[in-house]
C-alpha cells in the first residue's frame, strides 16, 4: 500500500486528544441533562429542498450520490449531509410532535458536514453540540418567551467553566433590529444587509460598504449600516447610540426592546457574559430574534466558537408552528485550535492508571487475574506485554504515561506491591482495597 495522503478538512486527533474530546463532551452532557436537556440524534442525511432554503449555504451542501448508481434510480438524488443540527431537529419536531411534550428541551452532540475551504477552525467535517428550546404555538400569536434566550448561554457558560479553558465572551444581537434598521435607512433588500454585514470579519468595513453599494445601497445608507455595525457596549447603552443614529421603524424599536431585556437579564445572571455587538447577522435566513456569537478570549482569529439564535419560523406547517431558540458549541473548532497551539492536552496519553508486571511469562494468567480485580474496582489496568526486565516494563510505563506498576508476589504468601513510578515510592499492597488517589485514577484534562 502506498503512503496515503492526507485529506484537509477531516480532523483526526491523536489517542490523547481524543481522551480531551470524549471529556469535554461527557461535561457537555452531564451539564446539559442537569439543566433538563434530553438527549437526540439525527439522520445524516436531509432532502436538498430543505437544506438549501435556509440561507447562503448552497455551495457548501455535500450531495449523496452511489458510485454505481443506475441513471433511472432517483433513490438518492435530492439528499445531502447535514450543514448544521438545526436543520434536522427542526424537521425532527415536525415529524415527531404528536410525541414530543413541550416546551421540548434537547441536545444534540453529532458531526455535521460543510464543502468550504479548510482553514484553521473551519472543517469540511467537524462535531458540534447544541441545545435548543422549541414550543408548539398555540395561536398565530404565540412566541416562545425570551427567558429562554437568557438561559441558553448561562448553560453554555456553566457546562465550559471549571475546564482548563480560556474565559468566553457572547456577543449578543437581534435581527429584527438589524432588520429593522435597514427597513428605516430604505434599502432596497434588508436580507441581503443582512447577510452582506455577516461576512465583516472577512470583508472589513470597505468590502462591506462596496457590496453593499452593489446590492443597492447610496453610499450614506452603507455608511450608516457601518455605523451600525461599529455600535458594541457591555450593557444596555446600545440602545442610545442606536437612537442616535436617527433612523425609526417598529421593527427597529421591537428590536431594540428585546435585545434590552436579555442583556440586562444576562448581567443579573453572568455579570460580562454578553456583549450588545450590533455586528452580529448570522447569515442563515431562519434566524428571526435574538442571535449569538461567542469568542474565545485570547484565540477570536479563530472566529466564533459557539453560535446560534431564535427562530420563530423554522419548524412550522400549515397552521403548526414551533418557534424555537438555541445555541451550537463548534467542538471541533474549540479543539483544533487549542490542540494545534498546545494549549490543551491529557494528563496521560493512555487511559491506563496501573501496569502488571510480569517475572515471567508463567505468571501471565496470575496478572490477568489481577488486572481483573482492579479493573472490578474502576481503575484502569493492563498486564506488561512482555515478561522482560523490571527496568524495561518500568519504562515501558514511563513511556506511556502509566503511573503505577504493579508487583505480584514471586511465591505463595509473598505481598504485592505498587511502585508509583513519578516518585518512586513502593508500598505493599493489598489488591482488594488499594487505591490510586483519585486524580490519577483516570487522565484528566490539563492546559498548555
Amino acid at each position: 500500500m502506498t503512503r496515503p495522503t492526507p485529506l484537509s478538512g477531516f480532523p483526526e486527533w491523536l489517542p490523547a486528544q481524543r481522551m480531551v474530546e470524549q471529556q469535554l463532551l461527557d461535561r457537555l452532557r452531564t451539564t446539559f441533562e442537569l439543566h433538563g436537556f434530553a438527549p437526540l440524534e439525527t439522520r445524516a442525511v436531509e432532502p436538498l429542498d430543505q437544506l438549501l432554503r435556509k440561507g447562503d449555504t448552497s455551495k457548501e451542501v455535500y450531495v449523496l450520490r452511489r458510485l454505481q448508481a443506475d441513471a433511472a434510480d432517483s433513490s438518492d438524488s435530492g439528499l445531502g449531509l447535514h450543514f448544521d443540527l438545526t436543520v434536522p431537529f427542526a424537521r425532527y419536531v415536525l415529524e415527531n410532535a404528536g410525541r414530543l411534550q413541550f416546551p421540548f428541551r434537547r441536545y444534540q452532540i453529532q458531526k455535521a458536514w460543510r464543502g468550504e475551504r479548510p482553514q484553521e477552525g473551519r472543517y469540511r467535517e467537524f462535531l458540534q453540540a447544541d441545545i435548543d428550546v422549541v414550543d408548539r404555538a398555540a395561536t398565530p400569536e404565540s412566541s416562545l418567551p425570551t427567558h429562554y434566550e437568557v438561559e441558553l448561554p448561562l448553560v453554555v457558560a456553566d457546562a465550559l467553566r471549571g475546564l482548563p479553558l480560556p474565559p468566553i465572551r457572547m456577543h449578543v444581537n437581534n435581527r429584527k433590529l438589524s432588520q429593522g434598521f435597514y427597513q428605516g435607512l430604505g434599502l432596497p433588500d434588508p436580507m441581503e444587509a443582512i447577510r452582506i454585514v455577516d461576512r465583516f470579519d472577512r470583508l472589513g468595513p470597505a468590502g462591506v460598504a462596496e457590496q453593499l453599494v452593489v446590492a443597492g445601497a447610496t453610499e450614506a445608507q452603507a455608511k450608516a449600516a457601518l455605523a451600525l455595525a461599529d455600535i458594541r457596549t457591555p450593557d444596555v447603552s446600545f440602545a442610545d447610540a442606536v437612537a442616535a443614529l436617527g433612523v425609526a421603524d417598529p421593527l427597529l424599536e421591537e428590536g431594540v426592546a428585546e435585545l434590552s431585556a436579555v442583556v440586562e437579564a444576562a448581567a443579573e445572571h453572568a455579570p460580562g457574559l454578553l456583549v450588545a455587538d450590533l455586528r452580529i447577522a448570522r447569515g442563515l435566513d431562519y434566524y428571526t430574534g435574538t442571535v449569538y456569537e461567542t469568542t474565545l478570549l485570547g484565540h477570536e482569529s479563530i472566529g466564533s466558537i459557539c453560535s446560534g439564535g431564535r427562530y420563530d419560523n423554522l419548524a412550522s406547517t400549515g397552521t403548526d408552528r414551533f418557534p424555537g431558540t438555541g445555541l451550537s458549541i463548534g467542538v471541533s473548532r474549540l479543539l483544533g485550535r487549542l490542540f494545534g497551539i498546545g494549549a490543551l492536552g491529557a494528563s496521560r496519553s493512555v487511559p491506563t492508571c496501573v501496569l502488571v508486571a510480569l517475572s515471567t511469562e508463567d505468571a501471565r494468567p496470575a496478572a490477568m487475574r489481577v488486572a481483573a480485580s482492579l479493573r472490578g474496582r474502576g481503575i484502569p489496568t493492563e498486564v506488561s506485554p512482555s515478561a522482560a526486565k523490571y527496568g524495561r516494563q518500568i519504562r515501558y510505563a514511563e513511556r506511556r504515561g502509566i503511573p503505577y506498576v504493579w508487583f505480584p508476589g514471586r511465591d505463595p504468601g509473598d505481598p504485592d506491591e505498587v511502585k508509583d513510578i513519578r516518585s518512586g515510592d513502593q508500598v505493599v499492597a493489598d489488591l482488594a482495597t488499594w487505591t490510586p488517589p483519585e486524580e490519577d485514577r483516570l487522565p484528566s484534562i490539563v492546559g498548555g
